[in-house]
Parts: structure tokens; sequence; C-alpha cells
């Protein structure tokens, strides 16, 4: 379940426990932080989580982009190297 819909289970179910024991209502406080605290440790799992895949995309990405620098140096050294071959038989 979602925490946003875990939160009104937990205030509903607070109002129920309100005439009580006071054990039970201590007991429905003890779940609802343990709910909390779940929801809490999840989120920031899943915030963890998406910082780390956007990291190795950036990698990614930032190595693809060395390549294709690398890629397109050869190409035009190539050009240069087909230009002066052509321009030397020209002038034979």
């Amino acid at each position: 379940m979602k925490p946003s819909r875990i939160l009104p289970l937990i205030a509903l179910t607070s109002l129920a426990l309100a005439a009580c024991s006071p054990k039970a209502q201590s007991e429905a406080a003890a779940t609802a932080n343990t709910v909390e605290a779940d929801a809490n440790a999840t989120a920031a799992e899943a915030v963890s989580d998406t910082d780390a895949a956007l990291g190795a995309a950036e990698t990614r990405i930032d190595n693809v982009a060395d390549v294709l620098g690398n890629k397109a140096d050869r190409v035009a050294d190539t050009a240069d190297a087909a230009a002066k071959d052509l321009g030397n038989e020209i002038a034979e």
C-alpha cells in the first residue's frame, strides 16, 4: 500500500481507538509510529535508488559522448588525409 493510503487508515483507527483503554491506545500509537517509520524508510530508499540510477545514466552518457568525440576526430583525420592525398595526386 502507498503511504498516502495508509496514513488516513491510521487516523481513522486512532479515532476509533480513542475510547479504548490506555494500553490499546499506546499500542495503536506504537503501530502508527512503526508504519510511519517504514513509509519514511521506503521513501528514503526510493530516493537513494533514483539518485544511483541517475548517476549511472550520467556516467554512461559521458562515456558515449567521449566515444563519439573520438570517432568524430578519427573521421576528421581520415578526411584530412584523403584531401591531402587527392591534392598531391592533382599536383602530380
